[in-house]
Formats: C-alpha cells, sequence, structure tokens
C-alpha cells in the first residue's frame, strides 16, 4: 500500500509547505491542475521529468482513496 509521505512532502522551507512530490519542488496541485484542464498525465509528464510516472500515478490512487474512503455504496 502506498502512504502518503512516500508520495507527498511539505515543508515550511519548500515553496512555503506546499505539497509537493517527494524529491521535487512540482506541487501535486499542477497535477490536478493539468488533469482538470483535460491534459493528459504524459503531458504533465513531459513538462514535469522529476515527477516519475510511478509518483504521479500513486498521487491520484490516494486522493482516490481518501474521497472514497467514508462513502455509502449505492443501493
Amino acid at each position: 500500500m502506498t502512504t502518503v509521505a512516500s508520495v507527498l512532502h511539505s515543508d515550511p522551507d519548500i515553496l512555503g509547505g506546499t505539497p509537493v512530490f517527494v524529491g521535487t519542488r512540482v506541487p501535486v496541485r499542477t497535477l490536478l491542475d493539468y488533469l482538470e484542464a483535460g491534459d493528459p498525465l504524459d503531458e504533465f509528464l513531459d513538462h514535469f521529468p522529476s515527477v516519475r510516472r510511478e509518483q504521479a500515478i500513486a498521487a491520484l490512487e490516494l486522493a482516490k482513496e481518501m474521497l472514497t474512503a467514508d462513502a455509502n455504496p449505492a443501493g
């Protein structure tokens, strides 16, 4: 299981504490902005080569887990 700490990092000395991908200065919000705009994951990765595909996918999986953890099944 992927943990938040293995994918995201927040440090007051890096972009004022904005959550970034571990080992980079790329805000996680930037990935979400790209996807929201309809850009494919590959375009984000091309523009931010310091982020590995595995990191981006893990961040999206974590977001999915967090958003659906307390959801009630339809029925």
